[in-house]
């Protein structure tokens, strides 16, 4: 008997259908089978699904001599189902990796109850993944398992089969089944979760809903639209029949109600001339259901009166008086954006025309965050505090600046006088478009990271990650550049190289990484306890590379198992690029989401050891001494896409994984701060952290804004003291530095100490 019957009915979606199946037949957890059922389907669904029984046994084939409808032939697929539980997927949806997994240790640990919820993102043509906006619900709240009582927020989430796991046992003892027509998960998923008697929760994302821009039931327009009638018709058949049940009678009126709104509004559902009948027909089911006591939001009361009395022509009316307000607002809309835009151009160009301010810089970061831009203009302050700094960024990021400096809105006119007027810029993302660099401006560019990976020219020959770049505007930009700030010789070298130019290159160290230095333990502990690292835990920070040559960012590791395997000892810092690279993980008490931090250095100090890839984190987090592992199992796909100045495996900064069970094994056997990894660690720095000593902002100054050509020396890598990491989670003798070698009787130091 199998742990999971996954029943998958297929109807027209051939161009679906092998990505679906193969989505459960390669899951990491193998006990299943996999019921596909062909509802006679026109298309080659039921040859794909019969390729795919004949090389895994593990799939059983059902072929319906008539098309009966998805509900239908769900249930053909329960009839023959053996396993524990029954798991929904539609052939044009897909589980995500390791999600099977995923529920069977959930299950459990909750005493394998009757129903298992889990979450869900919609994916677009695009590769665009956006997941549900209410996974709120489905985070932990008190014990587990419960029933829906203790719970009734989960009849907030989309009323479908397939976000569910139900034990078969207790779908066959409720008599659960699926009716004909539309809308057929309503008269199934409102009993199955109000009769169970045990509940959980499951808050990770494990299906990915296909959003098909044809083709898909929900959009296609029909009269069987009208089916949604019968359904909710059903579902309170089902309450008179339970007076035990009568308590959720309101809730269900108004989810009934906001339903049928649904189905009314939307364009591309009822065919036209049809929608006066809908409405009439939802008049008479509010007036049938119409149960006392059930709380309508305020911004839904309209809808709810549109139901009640049949307000079709006003509805129609107020559609028009709609359109027509946008339609007026977009062509106004625009003429005041022209109008400011050229005024603002006339603006800049009248303030080009006054001398500069000597005495004034202007700070641009990207997404308004600090790193280099912010360490700079920190120094600024410092050693030369007769320089007056300005910093350009959105007003959402204005909290996070230093008190005393000028904060200004990009695109204000404030902004483009200081672009005009400011003897210094400095910034670490391209020029603001229609920049002017006068006579007399500096121009300070801090990169982004050391180059890993290609950048710059050298994506000409990389066309998935270049994606439409445009490199001529990138050379125009390179022309005003005055100063690049490096951080060691091999990224001298790639810059120089990439971004060819009159500028000099002032190879001073990351100005971002002095903090690293300036750190306390007492900052390192206050920066824990506001991430939620309980004390004496192992934070690991995971933050692998961003991959340009896809859409939709890979799951590239199950932390939440890597979390479970590794123990109570271990917290991990899950780190994503932006919300839509892709689902993003469950967050936990043992997987915090700091995707959304906007101080990667604080993470850095934070965390007591570095899990990456390809990312050029891995440098800075270097400065800090403390343990780098690597891992990534697509090393081939990465180089052939991206291309690599420096393969991380041939001059790695610490232990190296290839696989998820690696990475495990290298935590639990203490590899990651052992002798063998300080040793590379050591040799690491040596290369990429020559001039990281806390004092490359004050080089960079004294260089550029006070003319000073004799620097603060660099203090060697032996009698660096970077920030200590949170004493009781990590120990400290691992991550000295190895001691001296003896070499033919002499002492000989090497240069990592």
């Amino acid at each position: 008997m199998p742990r999971f019957s996954v029943i998958v009915p297929a109807y027209q979606v051939q161009a679906y259908l092998h990505e679906c199946l193969e989505s459960v037949l390669s899951q990491s957890y193998p006990d299943l089978e996999l019921i596909a059922v062909d509802d006679c389907s026109p298309d080659a669904c039921g040859a794909v699904i019969d390729e795919f029984a004949a090389r895994d046994p593990r799939v059983r084939v059902v072929h319906l001599p008539e098309n009966t409808g998805l509900g239908q032939a769900r249930n053909a697929g329960i009839e023959r189902a053996t396993g524990d539980y029954l798991v929904f997927l539609d052939g044009d949806d897909t589980l995500t990796p390791d999600a099977l997994l995923a529920l069977a240790d959930r299950l459990k640990e909750t005493g394998d109850p009757d129903v298992l919820v889990y979450d869900y993102a919609r994916t677009y043509w695009s590769g665009e993944a956006v997941r549900n906006r209410v996974a709120a619900e489905l985070t932990e709240r008190g014990p587990a398992p419960f029933r829906l009582t203790d719970r009734p927020g989960l009849l907030n989430l989309l009323m479908v089969a397939w976000n569910k796991a139900y034990r078969r046992e207790f779908v066959l003892r409720a008599g659960l089944a699926f009716p004909p027509g539309y809308y057929e998960d309503t008269p199934w998923t409102y009993p199955a979760l109000m009769t169970a008697e045990s509940i959980a929760t499951l808050d990770r994302v494990c299906v990915h809903y296909r959003q098909r821009r044809a083709g898909c039931i929900l959009r296609t327009t029909s009269d069987r639209h009208f089916d949604v009638f019968d359904q909710y018709d059903r579902v309170f058949a089902f309450l008179d029949g339970r007076p035990d049940l009568e308590r959720w009678r309101p809730v269900l009126f108004r989810r009934m109600v906001d339903h049928l709104v649904t189905v009314y509004t939307r364009r591309d559902r009822l065919p036209r001339g049809s929608r006066a009948a809908f409405l009439r027909r939802a008049r008479a089911q509010y007036r049938r259901h119409r149960t006392p006591g059930a709380p309508v939001p305020a911004r839904a009361r309209v809808h709810h009166a549109l139901v009640r009395f049949g307000l079709h022509r006003t509805y129609r009316a107020l559609r028009r008086a709609a359109a027509l307000y946008r339609g007026t607002a977009r062509l106004t809309g625009r003429l005041p954006g022209a109008l400011r835009h050229a005024a603002l151009r006339g603006h800049y160009r009248l303030q080009r025309m006054l001398p500069l301010r000597a005495d004034h810089a202007l700070f641009t970061a990207r997404a308004g965050r600090g790193g280099d831009p912010a360490a700079l203009e920190s120094a600024v302050r410092e050693f030369a505090p007769h320089v007056r700094t300005a910093w350009v960024a959105g007003p959402e990021h204005h909290h996070t600046l230093a008190p005393g400096t000028r904060r200004l809105v990009p695109g204000t006119a404030a902004h483009w006088s200081a672009l005009a007027r400011s003897a210094y810029l400095v910034t670490d993302t391209e020029t603001e478009p229609g920049l002017v660099k006068r006579r007399g401006q500096t121009l300070v560019r801090v990169q982004r990271g050391t180059p890993v990976g290609h950048v710059g020219l050298d994506l000409q020959e990389r066309p998935a990650v270049a994606r439409g770049t445009d490199f001529r505007r990138l050379l125009r930009e390179v022309d005003q550049w005055d100063y690049v700030v490096s951080a060691d010789r091999h990224s001298t070298l790639t810059w120089e190289r990439v971004h060819p130019g009159s500028y000099t290159t002032l190879e001073y160290g990351r100005p971002r990484a002095d903090r690293f230095h300036t750190a306390t333990g007492a900052d390192v502990a206050a920066l824990r306890e506001s991430l939620g690292v309980p004390k004496g835990a192992v934070a690991i920070l995971y933050a692998p590379a961003r991959r340009d040559y896809v859409r939709t960012q890979p799951r590239l590791l199950d932390l939440e198992r890597v979390a479970r395997r590794l123990g109570p000892r271990f917290v991990v810092l899950s780190r994503a690029h932006h919300p839509h690279d892709g689902p993003a993980e469950a967050a936990s008490d043992r997987v915090l989401d700091v995707s959304g931090h906007p101080d990667v250095a604080a993470l850095c100090l934070a965390s007591d050891v570095l899990v990456t890839d390809f990312s050029p984190l891995m440098c800075d987090y270097a400065v800090l001494n403390r343990p780098v592992v690597l891992h990534a199992d697509d090393w081939e796909a990465y180089e052939a896409a991206r291309g690599l100045y420096v393969d991380p495996r041939c001059l790695p900064p610490g232990a190296v994984a290839g696989s998820e069970d690696e990475l495990i094994d290298i935590f639990a056997s203490g590899h990651w701060c052992g002798a063998r990894s300080a040793r590379l660690r050591a040799a690491f720095r040596d290369r990429f952290c020559p001039h990281d000593d806390g004092r490359a902002a004050e080089r960079v100054v004294r260089r550029v804004l006070l003319g000073e050509t004799e620097l603060p020396p660099v203090v060697p890598l032996d009698e660096r003291l970077p920030a200590p990491p949170a004493a009781a989670a990590i120990d400290l003798p691992s991550l000295a530095p190895p001691p001296p070698r003896r070499s033919a009787g002499l002492l000989t130091v090497t240069d990592g100490g």
